[in-house]
């Protein structure tokens, strides 16, 4: 009826701010618990988990109660969970980061235990997010006909507004504001969304946005379509949700690499995802009544959508062969601003666009596949929901723990691959069943074999990734992948540039920084005996902390564990060089890990403790330049202790001088040293140290030139104390400026 169809669009704009801000949240609470669980992927997919498992519970207590409460009760329900959510968001930041964060992580280490308190933290938010949408659909569904279409219509805009949120959280809130206004101004979108649907209720009207009537016939659809039934159904959503979120998971990986990964990089890939998801929805809302049958559709849309993605994966591998592409995508191009980062835009684009609709575009064809009475279209459409989340989160599970792990990254592509074809597979034993033939349009076949030619042609592993990080002929590449991340070093007789996660993060021989960075503390500390390092890389900074013969503890950490894997590889390879002697030397203990969470937990307190030098653009290196983590390396540190630190920026500067009581800014190379008493810093000295003997051998070993070190702490340093408090914007968890670099104006040191 045209007089309902503004109450529609209430409901419909409630649900789109409702969306928005959940994307919001998610964003700000998986990068809360994060300080808790560790940034690494192990627990970075068990905080996902623990959201998606809320979103699961609530999905499925509101299927089974939607279709008992009136329309009114329905849209109430809505409201309630909206204003919960809100007021939840607003007390966030005291139960996530106050309490879990700061008084439970240096207490609870087990894994089950952290996934059971991140459970337990967003239990509350994700379950009344889960309940919406089954209510909801109690509310906008009027007859059986257009149930499918309005359910479509209902999740595309919650999805086009979590695209939005994505986008608009990752680019704009987040680094303007802080994850906890941010936090705030999604709540007033709940806000907003609550009383959109609250003024549709007090407008008078029994009836909300063209349903029927609480009381009254229930209509049954006579021509299901062919459909197969909601227990046939539910595990093909199943297996679509677990195949969607295996893309999602590969497209981070790979497109992350190509981005090098800086802090808008999860947002650009998030974002672009849900919005052509959402665009997907809307669309085949409005194409749905073409549709008799859903069954084929669904099946060859899933199989284009597989395909499109391995095939786009295809054509950037071939791309870095071809020189005006591979100048573009060279990992020695940054992606940080101007070209480099519209290049990875576009490539992001083209590459999760098209595939994300065509997926969207499958869930109002299930709705109309099982939509067949009135009775039961909330219970049908929350195990629908159900059994995508349920397939999302195991997709998340298995691909980023397991197949990424064993299978690396080509693997996963053909993995996501013969799902397509398990699902086709399934479509033809179907119509075998049912005394039908198979479908033998030409698209369908040849959907087929470009399915199977994908998988027997992917390249493999080390072949893709070598084509992308451009390795010469005259080049090799030492390669490892796993869950948690990737390394390549492209070396020539033994020298060349280790590639972490896309970007060049250290150098053999060594870079003067690194070493510095390493030598420093030890040099200056009266007795080091016990050094902790926080990012390993091919060895530079590990290696300069070893160069003094008083300490006896090198112990180094590092979160990307495929690290370990190349510089073994590189130690058999080159059983002489400085890297080895290093890997041999048995004051060294390598560990892999979240470093910032290891000095947490472990109550261990060092003479020196140094952070290696990590761009302040890349994604979640916040964690590591904030005044938080500062006072946990001062905390860390026994009396008289030294921290070191890369003055990457001005910010950096403040935040170090904000913690540590004393302070000295060596110059021109921009290192920090931070303790809780003064230093007897002497440039003369220092300089002493390094052409002793011992020393100088230790450095010749790495090919290191001790005059050209020496000049880049030949000016005379700054020097602080108490008295003298810092002035500026300083970086702290909750609002890392720095990292949102785009947001905030950056003052880079250069590093000489």
């Amino acid at each position: 009826m045209p007089g309902d169809r503004p109450r529609l669009a209430l409901l419909l704009a409630a649900f789109f701010l409702s969306g928005f801000a959940a994307l919001v949240y998610q964003t700000v609470w998986q990068r809360m618990l994060g300080m808790f669980a560790g940034s690494d992927s192990v627990t970075a997919a068990i905080v996902v988990g623990a959201f998606l498992l809320g979103l699961g519970v609530g999905t499925l207590v509101a299927s089974l109660i939607a279709d008992r409460l009136s329309i009114r009760q329905a849209v109430l329900g809505f409201i309630l969970c909206e204003i919960g959510v809100a007021l939840f968001a607003l007390a966030s930041r005291y139960l996530l980061y106050d309490f879990i964060v700061v008084e439970l992580a240096p207490v609870v280490s087990n894994r089950w235990a952290i996934f059971f308190l991140c459970f337990l933290g967003l239990l509350v938010p994700t379950f009344l997010m889960g309940m919406a949408l089954p209510l909801l659909t109690k509310a906008v569904v009027g007859d059986i006909d257009n149930a499918a279409a309005r359910i479509g219509w209902l999740y595309g805009l919650n999805t086009l507004g979590a695209g939005l949120g994505t986008l608009a959280g990752g680019w704009y809130l987040i680094g303007s504001y802080g994850f906890e206004v941010s936090i705030h101004i999604a709540a007033g979108l709940n806000g907003l969304a609550a009383a959109l649907a609250l003024g549709l209720l007090t407008a008078g009207g029994r009836r909300a946005a063209g349903a029927m009537p609480a009381e009254g016939p229930r209509p049954t659809r006579s021509n299901d379509g062919g459909a197969l039934g909601l227990r046939t159904w539910a595990p093909l959503v199943f297996l679509s949700g677990f195949a969607i979120v295996s893309l999602e998971i590969l497209w981070v990986r790979v497109l992350g690499v190509v981005g090098q990964y800086h802090a808008y990089t999860f947002a650009t890939i998030l974002g672009l995802f849900l919005l052509a998801d959402g665009l997907g929805m809307t669309a085949a809302a409005l194409w749905l009544k073409r549709v008799v049958d859903p069954r084929p559709a669904f099946f060859l849309l899933q199989a284009i959508a597989a395909l499109y993605a391995i095939m786009s994966l295809a054509a950037l591998f071939a791309l870095c062969a071809w020189p005006p592409a591979a100048a573009l995508i060279s990992p020695e191009s940054s992606r940080h601003t101007g070209a480099g980062m519209s290049m990875f835009f576009l490539v992001t684009a083209l590459t999760v666009i098209p595939p994300a609709f065509l997926l969207g575009m499958s869930f109002p064809l299930v709705q109309k596949a099982v939509q067949r009475d009135m009775a039961s279209v909330g219970f049908r459409v929350g195990i629908v929901q159900l059994a995508n989340i349920v397939g999302n989160a195991t997709g998340s599970l298995f691909t980023g723990l397991i197949a990424l792990h064993v299978l690396g990254s080509s693997g996963t592509a053909r993995l996501v691959a013969a799902l397509a074809l398990l699902l086709l597979g399934g479509w033809l034993m179907v119509c075998w069943q049912r005394g039908r033939a198979p479908p033998r349009s030409p698209g369908a076949l040849a959907v087929w074999v470009g399915l199977a030619v994908a998988i027997l042609a992917f390249p493999g592993n080390q072949a893709f990734w070598t084509r992308v990080h451009q390795v010469k002929p005259d080049q090799d590449a030492l390669l490892a992948e796993d869950r948690s991340g990737l390394a390549v070093l492209r070396h020539a007789a033994g020298a060349g540039d280790l590639f972490v996660q896309g970007y060049s993060q250290s150098r053999i021989p060594f870079l003067p920084i690194h070493i510095l960075l390493g030598a420093v503390g030890p040099l200056v500390h009266p007795d080091p005996q016990s050094v902790f390092v926080i990012g390993v890389g091919i060895g530079g900074t590990p290696y300069g902390a070893g160069l003094n013969a008083k300490t006896n503890l090198i112990h180094s950490i590092e979160l990307v564990r495929p690290v370990y894997a190349v510089i073994e590889a590189y130690v058999q390879r080159y059983p002489g060089s400085a890297t080895a002697a290093m890997w041999r030397d048995p004051r060294y203990r390598f560990d892999v890990g979240d470093g910032r969470r290891e000095i947490f937990l472990s109550g261990n307190r060092y003479d020196v403790i140094e952070a290696d030098a990590i761009l302040p653009q890349s994604s979640h290196s916040g964690l590591l330049y904030s005044r938080e983590f500062m006072e946990q390396v001062l905390a860390s540190l026994k009396p008289g202790g030294i921290a070191v630190q890369w003055a990457a920026t001005e910010r950096t500067i403040a935040t170090f001088r904000s913690v540590f009581p004393h302070v000295v800014l060596l110059r021109p190379v921009s290192i920090l040293l931070g303790s809780d008493r003064p230093m007897a810093f002497d440039r003369s000295r220092l300089r002493a140290l390094l052409d002793a003997a011992p020393v100088a051998a230790y450095l010749a070993r790495a090919g290191v030139d001790v005059p050209a070190l020496a000049e880049r702490f030949a000016a005379p340093p700054l020097e602080w104390s108490r008295d003298d408090p810092p002035k500026g914007e300083i970086n702290t968890d909750l609002f890392p400026r720095d990292e949102f670099y785009l947001n905030n104006l950056v003052q880079l040191r250069p590093v000489p």
